[in-house]
């Protein structure tokens, strides 16, 4: 995917829900992940021509993994000292520094807690909490008043699947959600891109992606459900799409209206391809 689609797809989302503001100070939340990377692209590039100007600044949560005795490492993974010491931020600042984008990494010893102290064996949901906790309090002091996720519109069905088969609920992520106990909103500007198209993104800007050193990635509900959404849409073409304008035009609790809903055409016709030589 070439940057300019990138940037008319960030653009879209925007502007149908508000996302961005006059005087707004931006933390983006940074993994070091294909879909965290792109967003950092993507909004430093629609800062040079968005009509509100706008501030940005990159964090990351350092789980520390590193941090893990030998003992539970190597309970956890037989590759877990390795992959955690092969976690080298060094490539983000650079890339950071190159967008002028101010990069700061928040260490912390969630790792820890989650593996050696509590010893959790499902351990995702409380990591969450404890990272957004610490983004959340990164981003306060850095003077942020919102924070942007990279979910992409996959996420967002996953999300959705995720709530029908585990919870028995129709629901998924907004785009745009506030914290009333922080007072920080929480913005999604890639809701409109597709994983493909981040995936070409990346290996058409060689992105500086860092292997999750987590021992439970991949070993996930959500993986489970990625990959129950992959062969549903193989097996029935178009189940992606049908899912994501059900989220977007239907009863989503907490979804908000899009600004301009004449658009609603433009986005059926944009997001149904996917240029395949691009990626």
């Amino acid at each position: 995917m070439k940057l300019q689609r990138l940037l008319s797809l960030t653009r879209q989302a925007v502007d149908d829900y508000r996302l961005i503001q006059s005087g707004d100070k931006i933390a983006i939340g940074i993994s070091g992940g294909k879909d965290s990377l792109t967003l950092l692209y993507a909004l430093q590039g629609l800062r040079r021509f968005y009509p509100e100007p706008f501030e940005l600044c990159a964090i990351t949560v350092d789980l520390g993994f590193q941090a893990l005795s030998p003992e539970v490492s190597n309970r956890l993974s037989p590759t877990l000292s390795s992959d955690a010491a092969a976690f080298d931020l060094k490539p983000v600042q650079e890339l950071c520094d190159e967008l002028n984008v101010p990069y700061t990494v928040v260490p912390t010893e969630i790792g820890k807690i989650l593996f050696e102290t509590r010893q959790e064996s499902n351990p995702c949901a409380l990591c969450a909490k404890m990272r957004k906790g610490a983004l959340n309090e990164a981003a306060l002091k850095l003077g942020c008043n919102k924070i942007a996720y990279a979910h992409h519109r996959d996420d967002l069905i996953d999300t959705m699947l995720l709530s029908l088969i585990y919870e028995g609920r129709f629901y998924s992520f907004s785009p745009k959600t506030h914290l009333d106990k922080t007072g920080l909103t929480l913005i999604r500007p890639l809701i409109y891109v597709q994983e493909a198209d981040v995936i070409g993104f990346k290996n058409k800007y060689h992105l500086p992606v860092c292997k999750n050193p987590c021992p439970v990635d991949g070993k996930t509900k959500r993986e489970y459900v990625k990959q129950l959404t992959r062969k549903l849409n193989h097996d029935s073409p178009g189940v992606k799409d049908r899912f994501f304008h059900a989220i977007i035009d239907g009863n989503n609790p907490g979804w908000p209206e899009r600004t301009d809903r004449h658009l609603k055409n433009l986005i059926h016709l944009d997001l149904s391809s996917s240029p395949k030589e691009e990626l």
